[in-house]
């Protein structure tokens, strides 16, 4: 036997009421039914695990290790697993590691980054190797690199360390695919969509990347993920994306 409750409703003026008691009449039901509904449809709602996939776009390493103590302070308010998959000499790996963030980025890591080499003198690039802790792959071999099977062992570090938990998970690898290839950047990209993750992955491009792509890869980019976010010193912008006519060109 099921027992029922009594469930008191605070802030239904009269007027609420009444506009119920119309709608309940031409609908043949109750207003004890509808409260109920809605309170169905509320509960149903949240107990849908999110899996969000989103895009994050910035020019410097100043803008991004600010967005990244914010979210910090924000996921540990949320209680979720902080995790990242990164370069392991930039730093923002180095940030996010002294912040105490699971780092799942499989090992050895085959992508070369330049992040301690001013761009103005990346002919000097051979005198800077001693500072580069890790040992990309030659170009020739990082094309025959299967990318999907790389970042995928890259998850399976994040989904054990989760333990079925929600995460937040900041995924920089992306952006080193893509400074080769965001077509193969993209591969990965539809494998995270395709397979989302309980909680936040967050894929975090650079703008030299992206600006340097076709546009039918990078409106695919745009498209796969739920929001867009630029990021610009301490300030967060969201981007809508949407088809239009060309039409639109001349109207006020």
């Amino acid at each position: 036997m099921v027992m029922t409750r009594t469930l008191v409703i605070r802030g239904f003026d009269d007027e609420v009421h009444a506009r119920l008691g119309r709608l309940a009449n031409e609908s043949g039901t109750s207003i004890n039914s509808i409260v109920r509904d809605a309170v169905d449809k509320w509960l149903k709602g949240k107990s849908v695990i999110p899996k969000k996939h989103y895009l994050v776009i910035y020019s410097d390493n100043d803008s991004i290790i600010g967005l990244i103590k914010s979210m910090e302070a924000l996921a540990k308010e949320a209680k979720l697993v902080r995790c990242f998959c990164g370069s392991p000499d930039s730093k923002t790996t180095k940030q996010l590691t002294k912040l105490d963030w699971y780092d799942g980025t499989s090992r050895p890591y085959p992508y070369p980054t330049n992040t301690n080499i001013p761009t103005s003198h990346q002919e000097l690039i051979p005198r800077y190797q001693h500072q580069i802790p890790h040992k990309p792959l030659s170009p020739s071999k990082l094309k025959t690199l299967d990318v999907l099977k790389y970042a995928e062992k890259g998850m399976k570090n994040i989904v054990k360390i989760a333990k079925n938990e929600q995460v937040c998970c900041l995924d920089f690898v992306v952006n080193d695919i893509a400074n080769s290839s965001l077509s193969e950047a993209l591969t990965v990209e539809r494998a995270y969509d395709n397979e989302r993750i309980a909680g936040i992955m967050v894929c975090l491009y650079k703008t030299e990347n992206l600006l340097a792509s076709e546009i039918k890869d990078l409106i695919e980019l745009l498209e796969i993920h739920d929001q867009i976010f630029i990021v610009k010193d301490h300030e967060v912008y969201k981007l809508h994306i949407t088809k239009e006519n060309v039409h639109k060109l001349f109207l006020n």
